[in-house]
Formats: C-alpha cells, structure tokens, sequence
C-alpha cells in the first residue's frame, strides 16, 4: 500500500494506491473537524465508518465520489483485497481553513454543503454518487502522472481544483435528480456490467434486458447521470483501462488493445492518442524505461 500525502493550499490531498497480495486493512482518522472528498479510480473494496456507537459500511466503491464531515471521533477502515487494488484520491479541508478562502470559493461550499459547513453530529453524509467521465479524467492523471518535483506540485494544484469543481458542478446540475431510487439502481447496474465485461459488451438491448429497462430508459437515464451516452462511457472504460495496464503491467500494445475490446490497433492507438495525448506505445515504452 502506498500513501502520498501532499498538501495543496489548505488541503491535505492523500494518493492511496494498493499492490498488496494479501488483503490489508488501511485506517485513518481525522484530526480535527473536517471536510472530506473521496475519489475512487478504482477497486471494489470496502470502506468502514465508525463514529460514536455507529458502524457504516460502503461496498463496491469504484467509481464512487463521495463527500462527508468528520472529527477526530471517527475512523475510516478500507478492507482492500489482492485482486481488487484500490486508487483513490481522498481530499480534506478543516473546518476553520475554509474560512480563508476566497470568498467565492467560501460560497460555493456555503450553498452546495450546508450540512457539512454547519455539522451536528460527529459524521455526516454529504452528496455521494458515480463519477462523471471528467471527474474520472481527472482522477486518472492524477494517479499517472509522471512529473516530478515542483512540476508535480503545480501540476497537482491544477488537477485538485479541477475535480472539486467538476464535484460541485455536479451537484449544481443535479443530474438523475428526477429518477426514483429503483431506476438509479438499475442504471448503476448496467454500469456495473460494463465495466466488468469490457471486452465483450452487451448489446443495448441486451443490457436492457439484463437490468430490466427498456433501451430508450436506459439510454436516456444513463445519459441523465453519467453525463456521455452508453457507447461514450464503455470507450473511455476501455481505454482508463488499457492505460493502466500499459502503465504497470508487461501486456503488450496488442494485448492490451485485444484485451479492452479493440480489434484495429490503428483505431485503439487514435483514440488512445485523442484522450492522453500520447501513442500507447510510448506509455509502454515509458514504463519499460522506469522498470530497467
């Protein structure tokens, strides 16, 4: 398990990254009062809460942002397990250093977290919901960027502030806000099944079937809470994905490009070039470098 603490104006940012082959149990507390933000790049691992004589326990938290308030009265447990490693980007804030903001920034945590500004319990929920594809873009150069020093630095503050806005433009636009709590399920399901079979998806309507929508549901809903059509999320899936494995693992460029569902390496290469900026090969080649 690695930890990277790096503090970002008033913010503690903490980079969490798993390669145990063994399931660890990572803790943490919280000195002080203080807002946090959780951001889950990937593993399905599970986080427990405990706070005065209460016990909460989030599952399946890939994906998942989430945003809460807490004191040193609380303890945060990730039961992460071998084959599902965790990356998160977990964010706090005191109480008190909020208050040197600048004021539009004070404003926005004003009216977007009210119950965590003015808290009246030793935890409290705030907003927590899937990822839109700019959060997870965020996140995902975040945990591979390959800067150093005060580059790192620099280039860290931006990407910080980057995802806390996207954060709060969620919220502002509050999407998925008009669907019942059953349909919500069955989009996050159909998520769910996408991201484990990446390769191979279901068709649209066999998805459909699968959750138990009708395609024209499922396509509007998926769109109304992830923000991109079904099609858009599995191909920035596919693609998250084979960036991590050319970034830390020996799969070739083929493989990897098999392996997430791409028959055309030239058209894997193109629109893995559009989304990162750089050929797959050159992130292979870049990770062979650093392991010699």
């Amino acid at each position: 398990m690695t930890t990277d603490i790096i503090e970002i104006n008033n913010f503690i940012v903490l980079i969490e990254q798993s390669n145990s082959e063994k399931t660890i149990v990572q803790k943490c507390e919280i000195d002080g009062e203080a807002i946090g933000f959780a951001f889950y790049g990937s593993g399905n691992v599970e986080l427990e809460i405990k706070y005065a004589r209460e016990t909460k326990t989030v599952k399946n938290t890939t994906g998942i942002a989430i945003s809460f308030f807490g004191n040193s009265k609380v303890e945060f447990s990730h039961k992460i397990e071998p084959t599902k490693p965790l990356q998160s980007i977990s964010i706090f804030s005191k109480l008190k250093h909020l208050r040197t903001l600048p004021e539009a920034e004070r404003t926005i945590f004003k009216e977007y977290l009210p119950q965590l500004i003015n808290p009246k319990a030793n935890f409290v929920e705030g907003p927590s919901f899937y990822m839109t594809p700019d959060m997870q873009n965020a996140v995902q150069k975040i945990l591979t960027t390959q800067y150093t020093g005060g580059m790192r630095l620099m280039f860290l503050k931006s990407q910080v502030n980057e995802l806390l806005a996207h954060f709060f433009a969620f919220i502002a636009t509050n999407k998925g806000g008009g669907l019942s709590d059953a349909d919500k399920d069955k989009i996050f399901q159909a998520k769910e099944i996408i991201e484990n079979n990446i390769s191979k998806p279901p068709s649209l309507n066999e998805l459909s079937k699968l959750i138990g929508l009708n395609s024209t549901k499922l396509k509007k809903n998926f769109k109304e809470i992830f923000g991109v059509p079904v099609f858009k999320f599995l191909q920035e899936e596919r693609l998250n994905k084979a960036y991590t494995l050319l970034s830390s693992s020996d799969i070739s460029v083929q493989e990897t490009a098999w392996f997430v569902g791409y028959e055309s390496l030239s058209s894997f290469s193109n629109a893995f070039q559009q989304k990162f900026g750089a050929r797959p090969n050159e992130i292979k080649s870049q990770f062979l470098s650093n392991k010699s």
